[in-house]
């Protein structure tokens, strides 16, 4: 079965990005088929060299983590809006399009939108 989390949110001030990363980073210990698009601030939960206070939760290591099992798309235009390049991407998170959003829609079994 196919999952497919759209994040919105930033990923700090909020905590519904990293609820979606902890879904999907728990899905995917499943082996659930898990794919995450990053929209709007949510693409900065991609960002590589993030430096949170100690005991704070680091979304840098929740991309990677469901980036090895599963798959994380990035929004370009979104990318682009707030300056971030795909060199400053963490490893295994990709740019991505709305195309490429539609298609992974379609082929969901479930997704969730937070």
């Amino acid at each position: 079965m196919k999952t497919l989390l759209i994040l919105n949110d930033p990923p700090y001030g909020t905590e519904r990005s990293f609820n979606g990363l902890r879904l999907a980073k728990a899905l995917s210990s499943e082996k659930a088929d898990v794919s995450v698009f990053l929209m709007a601030d949510a693409v900065v939960c991609a960002k590589a060299g993030q430096k949170v206070p100690q005991g704070y939760y680091n979304l840098e290591l929740m991309v990677k983590s469901v980036a090895r099992k599963g798959e994380v798309l990035l929004c370009g235009t979104c990318m682009d809006a707030r300056g971030l390049t795909d060199d400053e991407l963490v490893e295994g998170a990709r740019r991505s399009t709305m195309k490429e959003l539609v298609e992974q829609t379609l082929a969901a079994d479930r997704v969730l939108v937070f």
